[in-house]
């Protein structure tokens, strides 16, 4: 049966969720399951799209097949490469904070992050005065994909743009007309490695760079392994009971140093939490900045009736993210947070511009309601 090696290994990647040492409860079980369900749309979408001679941008991640604690400020694109080829990338710039491209050598492992080859945004790119741009591209030895990203701050303003590549030795041509039933076979065969793989993959991943941190504490700010050029980022993991809350203070980088700067949470499957119905990440657009030019989050299960929440929906234990992108200069342990647990029930004492910070039910579902509808826009095409 053609199909047989796949269903083998989603088989194998059903007990890789049933097993995972973080399983203790009903609700990680179904995430799991939702995971694995997204894990396999994502798997065979990218091995029907490994085409390098015809290559096309497609969808990495998204909000129903997440991977790699993705970003929820972030679309993400990848096309195959040819180190032998030149590619011609062109685009029409849209209005979102960063737009920015990396090069790859291969895709991440159990064992092993890809090496980024090359990395810049679009500030390097000759734009014209509509927007519209184009590149050529001659990919370093070993390199096997093109990322990119782009970043949006302000979620009800900012506008995605296009993008499109082509190699340009084949522009006009065509591939090869399907003949039999091999290519399926073989691809069958790939979706079911890269299924294995990435579940393999960000199982292990945590534990390279956030479990062997002390938990409910956050590092300093660093560049991102296997990131961006101007990426640094601060990570940590929470282990947090109902009536407590993390209160995470970081200063207000400012446009002029960190035109992007945001915080996320993602659960234990590595995967961000539900960002389109729930405030589980902020932006420093989206957030507001205390009048000392601080930025405080409060992560908890409670409401604690504050416009900086974070929600845990749940999740007790956890991930924490804070990146900065398109730095204009390195970051310092000074730029970066400081975490604190306390009691819910002390932030009234505790949190400082507490009142300035409330916020009330009406409000906060106005909040939940712009979130819906920014992504609604923006998750379209």
């Amino acid at each position: 049966m053609l199909t047989l090696p796949f269903n083998d290994a989603v088989a194998e990647a059903e007990q890789l969720i049933a097993s995972a040492p973080h399983v203790k409860s009903e609700q990680d079980l179904a995430e799991g399951y939702e995971y694995l369900a997204g894990s396999i749309q994502a798997s065979l979408r990218m091995a029907w799209a490994y085409e390098r001679d015809f290559p096309a941008f497609i969808s990495s991640t998204g909000p129903s097949a997440k991977m790699g604690l993705d970003n929820p400020d972030t679309l993400y694109f990848h096309a195959y490469l040819r180190d032998d080829a030149e590619y011609v990338v062109t685009g029409q710039r849209g209005t979102t904070t960063d737009l920015n491209f990396q090069i790859v050598n291969g895709d991440y492992s159990p064992v092993q992050v890809p090496e980024s080859m090359t990395a810049f945004d679009d500030r390097e790119l000759d734009i014209a005065a509509d927007g519209s741009y184009e590149f050529r591209l001659k990919p370093p030895p070993g390199s096997a994909m093109l990322i990119v990203r782009e970043v949006y701050s302000d979620w009800t303003t900012e506008r995605r743009g296009t993008i499109r590549i082509r190699r340009a030795d084949q522009v006009g041509g065509a591939p090869v007309p399907v003949t039999d039933t091999s290519l399926a076979a073989r691809r069958y065969r790939t979706a079911g490695k890269i299924l294995l793989s990435r579940l393999r993959t960000f199982l292990a991943f945590p534990e390279w760079f956030y479990l062997n941190e002390p938990v409910n504490t956050l590092t300093a700010p660093r560049l991102t392994p296997g990131g961006l050029a101007t990426q640094f980022s601060s990570i940590g993991h929470y282990d947090l009971a109902d009536d407590q809350a993390m209160l995470v203070t970081v200063p207000d980088a400012g446009p002029d140093v960190a035109p992007y700067q945001g915080i996320q949470l993602g659960s234990m499957w590595y995967v961000s939490l539900d960002y389109i119905n729930h405030q589980t990440s902020l932006t420093a657009d989206q957030a507001r900045i205390d009048p000392d030019g601080r930025l405080r989050f409060v992560i908890s299960e409670q409401d604690p009736g504050v416009v900086n929440w974070l929600e845990r929906t749940g999740h007790s234990h956890g991930y924490i993210q804070l990146r900065w992108q398109r730095l204009t200069r390195d970051l310092t342990p000074d730029d970066g947070p400081t975490a604190e647990v306390l009691p819910v029930a002390d932030l009234p004492t505790r949190l400082p511009y507490y009142e300035q910070a409330r916020v009330t039910p009406s409000e906060w579902s106005e909040r939940i309601a712009a979130r819906q509808a920014a992504c609604a826009e923006r998750m379209l095409g």
